[in-house]
């Protein structure tokens, strides 16, 4: 019940603060024609923005799209302390999520993770979402999203092909 009252107050809530943010949207469809949830970490800065509403701007973002299966991208690129929410709050978010989100997802890749990324990811995986844990990837780099996806149906900001080039070189990856 929780999760339709945030759906109904988000409908009605001003999110233009959250959504100018950019760092949560759609961008295209993978190979199998799931829609893709794009997640830019630098970009959430918990310092600036109201949780509440971050939590609110996801449920009105994802409702329609969970409905069917999808595919979320985590971008870790560039991020650092300020970028990453209280581990509380993420799993309060888990937790208010219904079924049909976890059930639909196909894949969460986190892009360019770093070790504490992998320790956080591998503990919450393991003691409180186990039944996701086969859907979680960590890619070190952009190229390795092309064969889950057309490089054309990815939207990301240049920072991220920037510093990706800067760790992995030139050597993009791209299937026949």
């Amino acid at each position: 019940f929780r999760y339709e009252r945030l759906l109904r107050k988000g409908k009605k809530e001003d999110l233009t603060e959250i959504s100018n943010t950019g760092c949560l949207y759609q961008s295209g469809m993978d190979r199998c024609g799931r829609p893709v949830v794009i997640f830019i970490g630098k970009w959430f800065d918990v310092r600036c923005i109201n949780l509440d509403k971050a939590l609110l701007y996801l449920v009105c973002l994802l409702d329609g799209i969970v409905s069917g299966d999808y595919v979320v991208l985590y971008f870790h690129t560039l991020t650092g302390k300020h970028n990453r929410p209280a581990l509380h709050w993420i799993r309060t978010v888990y937790n208010i999520l219904p079924y049909k989100y976890k059930k639909n997802l196909k894949g969460f890749h986190i892009v360019h993770p770093s070790f504490w990324t992998k320790v956080m990811t591998w503990w919450f995986l393991t003691w409180m979402a186990p039944g996701i844990k086969g859907k979680v990837h960590n890619v070190s780099g952009v190229e390795y999203l092309y064969s889950i996806m057309d490089p054309d149906q990815l939207d990301i900001p240049a920072f991220i092909t920037e510093y990706d080039m800067t760790v992995n070189g030139f050597r993009y990856y791209q299937p026949c």
